[in-house]
């Protein structure tokens, strides 16, 4: 993977890769940002819709290579298209979501209301500029750190994880441990907002090098049920996944919690959430009695399978409820 940081690498980086005309896909925050990209596509949709997606795949066509700017979901809606018309992506992040580290993406189908995925190439590089995420809102810059952190401890105790892996995850816990709450204090800190981007990088790569766990699998049905941002629903159910992950992979989740500085992880990790500004599921829209079917629609994704510990539907819906 190529990494570059700061925003005027983006240029030179599309010039040594070849790519003389890059489609932009993006969300409308970013139509006014200066940029060498003539063609650009603002239609980028929260969990990347698929109608959404449908759109950007046909105004690659013309395309010779993709530049993803944003979060999780413009990232994943560059992977989809990359995938569909074979075009390789630039990612530039501008969350802590660390979708550029991954070959894998989501769409939700509204009408259904489930979330869906599959698998391409991962982004051949990435850039990293800070100054992108300094605006970034309290909410997003919070659930997108934890679902950063999420990454790190899952990738500590999920089936395949490595030694790389290891490395990553608890280098990230470390750096997002110790910048999150200056962030949170001040958003406009670059040096902490720069030391939580390079946690989330790391966290990021520890997904790539490893996967996803059952706290994972639970915010992704969430999301697919009632459209629930993925930051938001992974600061939530992260805690419940280590209790319940504790008796099985007890000396892994306590290196987690050193690297974090918190000798109850969970606890931390509720404690984080807080101050980014998340209680409770009922606090998202979940109403309590749908519980039992997010909680089926866990048990069969791959996060969950993962998972050191196996777990029912019954006891996922457990889980759900401790949060609800």
């Amino acid at each position: 993977m190529i990494v570059r940081w700061g925003l005027e690498e983006l240029g030179p980086l599309l010039g040594e890769l070849g790519v003389r005309q890059p489609l932009l896909i993006s969300s409308p925050r970013w139509t006014e940002l200066e940029l060498p990209i003539a063609e650009r596509f603002h239609g980028v949709k929260p969990h990347a819709e698929v109608d959404s997606v449908r759109e950007a795949v046909d105004r690659a066509r013309s395309a010779d290579g993709l530049v993803a700017l944003g979060g999780g979901s413009a990232i994943d809606t560059a992977k989809a298209v990359g995938a569909a018309n074979g075009l390789a992506t630039v990612a530039v992040p501008t969350t802590y979501s660390g979708a550029e580290w991954t070959n894998f993406f989501g769409m939700r189908d509204p009408d259904r209301g489930v979330k869906e995925g599959g698998s391409g190439a991962p982004p051949v590089a990435i850039v990293y500029e800070p100054k992108l995420t300094l605006d970034l809102p309290r909410g997003e810059s919070g659930g997108t750190a934890l679902n950063a952190l999420a990454h790190s401890a899952e990738a500590l105790y999920v089936s395949g994880r490595n030694v790389e892996g290891d490395e990553h995850a608890l280098e990230g816990a470390r750096l997002i441990g110790e910048s999150l709450p200056r962030v949170l204090e001040d958003g406009h800190d670059l040096e902490a907002r720069t030391t939580l981007l390079r946690g989330a990088m790391h966290g990021g790569a520890a997904l790539g090098a490893v996967g996803l766990g059952l706290g994972h699998a639970m915010a992704q049905a969430l999301g697919g049920r009632y459209g629930v941002s993925h930051g938001a629903a992974n600061a939530l159910c992260l805690p419940p996944a280590l209790r319940f992950n504790e008796p099985v992979v007890p000396a892994e989740i306590a290196r987690f919690g050193q690297a974090l500085g918190a000798g109850d992880p969970a606890a931390r990790c509720e404690e984080l959430a807080r101050l980014a500004g998340f209680g409770r599921l009922r606090d998202l829209g979940v109403p309590e009695e749908g519980l039992d079917e997010v909680a089926e629609a866990t048990a069969v994704r791959g996060g969950a399978k993962a998972n050191p510990r196996p777990a029912t539907p019954a006891e996922i819906a457990e889980l759900l409820r401790s949060i609800w």
